[in-house]
């Protein structure tokens, strides 16, 4: 943590998208931000307005005299603000020039370039945020779906947080026993110290895994799903594609081939976010330039996180068919059995017994049943928790692997019990997952860790 607010310097970024637009924001934060601010501010002497207030004026560049721009300046003094230190924010007209005419004028009257992520890091080195909270900033910037932007408010506002710190929590009371167990051992008997200790980490273990079962949702949400839409040529793939985007991103004709290449488009789908992946048509051919989009089909099949697999099922189980269904075998699947309109040669039933997989019947020309296939998506990644928009969820990779991480040292610490492992000896796995633990948080992080983590976030954020 920062011994003091003043050891940092002014720093200064844009935090509005580059472009055209209504208004931009250029944000300072830092000791002299308000100061830096008032030297290039014609309005209102921002050194003596109370916090948190808003000032009309003009941006003017104090060497030549002129004004760049008409803004509305807020002002928000420490330790009231998003990164505890004093913060100002230049909203001016929308556009590149003025935009970095203003952030050109305080970098040469005494702020920094902020560094990526830098202003939500200083709101964590100043113990306003926790890392959880920080990730969980960007999860709302980039969130696909309402669900998603739920769980990450959920997050800010400390719900993993709490759950982390409850739990290490509990562990340091046992470690506490423990200590005292070994420096004094004739308050205590072995046996009741490492009863304690195991018990405590079955515990900790059973809230890990409530916590890890919602890893695969959680990152659902904040990535979003790669689905792959295959299938033979003019099976229907590009028709399914411009359904669920409601648009007509894909051309749509009966001569097999028409798709070339591989079309993307994000869609929220019963709150799932998919990134769909229309691909050409797979099947041997002899043309070159459908050749490469059949290689790139493959290539986002082997990617992909669910599989969308249509047949017609006018027509008999083809080749092609069964070379499908056997590349696709083992992967998270739905099968799409397609122009039930013109007659079905092919069961639902007996499509299931042949895969075991989710089967949906339908005519996407027609749009029937497409509710169907939408629920079975929700059902397959979001099942039992759908309905919970306080659920405390797990929301990346970083997370989850730390949570195994501290399983693991836990499952040790009860193994090393039942084999009546001296009790000094199971303790370094007891710390070692309070430890862990705290890498989630930022409690116990590296400095490492937490430079790399905030060098991921945008720049001004």
């Amino acid at each position: 943590m920062a011994k003091t607010l003043t050891e940092f310097d002014t720093i200064a970024a844009i935090s509005t998208p580059i472009g055209e637009g209504g208004i931009s924001i250029v944000r300072m934060s830092g000791e002299d931000a308000v100061k830096i601010a008032n030297k290039v501010f014609k309005g209102a002497n921002l050194t003596k307005v109370p916090t948190h207030t808003i000032h009309y004026g003009h941006i003017v560049d104090p060497d030549t005299g002129k004004t760049i721009d008409e803004v509305m300046v807020t002002v928000m003094r420490a330790p009231k603000t998003f990164t505890r230190e004093d913060i100002v924010e230049i909203n001016c007209h929308g556009g590149i020039v003025v935009t970095n005419h203003i952030l050109q004028l305080l970098l040469g009257h005494g702020a920094r370039m902020a560094d990526p992520g830098e202003f939500t890091k200083r709101a964590f080195v100043n113990g306003r945020i926790d890392l959880t909270q920080a990730e969980s900033v960007m999860d709302i910037v980039r969130a696909k779906t309402d669900k998603a932007r739920q769980v990450a408010v959920q997050q800010l506002s400390g719900g993993l947080l709490k759950k982390i710190r409850a739990m290490r929590k509990k562990i340091l009371n046992t470690l506490a026993n423990v200590e005292v167990n070994i420096d004094y051992p004739e308050y205590d008997a072995d046996t009741v110290t490492a009863k304690q200790m195991a018990d405590t980490s079955q515990s900790v273990i059973n809230k890990i895994n409530q916590l890890l079962k919602t890893a695969q949702e959680g990152t659902v949400l904040r990535n979003g799903l790669a689905t792959a839409i295959v299938g033979r040529p003019n099976v229907g793939k590009s028709s399914l594609l411009n359904y669920l985007t409601k648009s007509d991103k894909a051309i749509v004709t009966d001569v097999p081939g028409t798709t070339r290449d591989t079309l993307e488009e994000y869609v929220s789908i019963k709150g799932v976010p998919l990134k769909l992946v229309d691909t050409a048509g797979i099947r041997h051919t002899s043309n070159k330039v459908e050749k490469i989009g059949v290689e790139r089909s493959e290539a986002a099949l082997k990617k992909a996180d669910l599989v969308l697999l249509i047949l017609d099922s006018s027509e008999e189980l083809t080749d092609e068919d069964m070379a499908l269904i056997k590349e696709t075998d083992g992967k998270k699947r739905i099968i799409i059995l397609n122009k039930t309109d013109l007659g079905q040669k092919i069961t639902t039933a007996g499509m299931k017994k042949l895969t075991g997989s989710a089967v949906i019947s339908t005519s996407i020309l027609k749009e029937k049943n497409l509710d169907e296939l939408e629920n079975t998506i929700k059902k397959l990644f979001f099942s039992g928790i759908e309905n919970s928009n306080d659920q405390v969820m797990v929301t990346n990779q970083r997370q989850a692997g730390l949570l195994q991480k501290a399983k693991k040292q836990l499952q040790d610490v009860i193994h090393a019990v039942n084999k009546d492992v001296p009790v000094d000896i199971a303790q370094i796995d007891f710390t070692g997952a309070w430890d862990t633990l705290g890498e989630i948080t930022g409690d116990s992080a590296p400095d490492e860790l937490i430079n790399d983590l905030f060098s991921q976030f945008c720049l001004g954020k």
